[in-house]
């Protein structure tokens, strides 16, 4: 490399930004900006990823490029600045879209959506199955296809009607069964295990918020006695505020021979609410949407509870309820 040659390089290299990787590795910045050539600067060599370094080393092995010049330049006066990697940003779901109810975890409709944009979804496309009718008992059902932008789709159906879903929203079945539709298929696109809140029915009468209370049995009031005329006291039937035995032993009975006691016992003992018809539909929409047949879903109930279905508890209902939507 003639002292010409060698001058016209350095000037180039006056303004390069130099940045450290590590000890002897080092990245220059090219004219514009655009591009960082990888310098290697040690004892045992010196070479570039430029063009022209590989041009030329062949030639001459002690060839230095502009990018090698600007690293040599800036060690003396320390104008290098140590670089440091940058974490790649991953998808994933936003906390804030993840409520809880009752210690389960739901996700918001939004949230999903906002994560499969993240992982790069292409389109979404829904197409009416059945529209709301009085024939059909306002039942629409809609299916939603989400398609990655690498070609993959998912499918999925989401259902809504009067019964599955809040009075608020009962004017706009069609649109809820395409939410419904779109948040099942957008969870089997990105793999997320969570419910979709907007899948939910009322959340009061299907989850129970405590409004329910336990019912006590009614006490039985103990038949009155019977007040003696004024001619029975005359006759003398009645003495000293006594009846005879056989008003004693009516008065004390509960009108089957039971005594009082007995009848108090059994008249506090607390009664269990049956489930709600709200609970019911639930527990059947769940299975529906699950694949479970109505034999294994009673099967299911009384393996679990060891009572009938139809005779289920308002609390078991509730416990039954949650435990389908975490099969999901």
């Amino acid at each position: 490399m003639t002292a010409k040659e060698l001058m016209k390089r350095n000037n180039k290299a006056e303004n390069l930004r130099v940045l450290q990787a590590e000890s002897g590795q080092f990245f220059c910045e090219s004219e514009k900006g655009k591009i960082l050539y990888q310098v290697t600067l040690t004892d045992d060599e010196m070479s570039c990823t430029c063009g022209d370094f590989a041009k030329n080393s062949r030639k001459e092995p002690n060839f230095r490029c502009k990018h090698i010049l600007s690293v040599m330049n800036s060690i003396p006066l320390g104008e290098i600045e140590n670089g440091c990697f940058l974490e790649k940003k991953r998808p994933k779901l936003d906390e804030r879209w993840i409520i809880e109810i009752e210690g389960n975890q739901f996700v918001k409709y939004a949230g999903l959506l906002d994560y499969a944009h993240q992982i790069g979804i292409g389109s979404i496309e829904v197409e009416p199955l059945q529209l709301p009718t009085k024939d059909n008992g306002n039942f629409a059902i809609c299916r939603a296809s989400v398609v990655s932008k690498v070609g993959e789709s998912f499918t999925d159906i989401g259902d809504a009607n009067p019964t599955n879903c809040n009075a608020k929203v009962g004017k706009h079945l069609l649109r809820l069964a395409s939410t419904r539709a779109i948040a099942r298929a957008l969870r089997s696109f990105t793999n997320v295990g969570l419910t979709a809140l907007e899948e939910l029915a009322d959340l009061n009468d299907v989850l129970g918020n405590g409004d329910q209370k336990p019912r006590t049995a009614r006490k039985k009031k103990a038949a009155p006695r019977a007040k003696a005329s004024p001619s029975a006291k005359k006759s003398g039937a009645v003495k000293s505020g006594k009846t005879d035995n056989s008003d004693n032993t009516k008065s004390k009975g509960n009108g089957a021979g039971e005594p009082e006691a007995k009848a108090s016992e059994k008249s506090t003992e607390t009664i269990q609410p049956k489930m709600s018809e709200a609970q019911k539909r639930a527990i059947y929409n769940l299975s529906r949407r699950r694949g479970i047949s109505v034999e294994e879903l009673e099967q299911r109930a009384f393996e679990t509870y060891g009572i009938e279905l139809e005779n289920m508890s308002s609390k078991d209902a509730s416990s039954f309820i949650r435990e389908l939507q975490q099969a999901a």
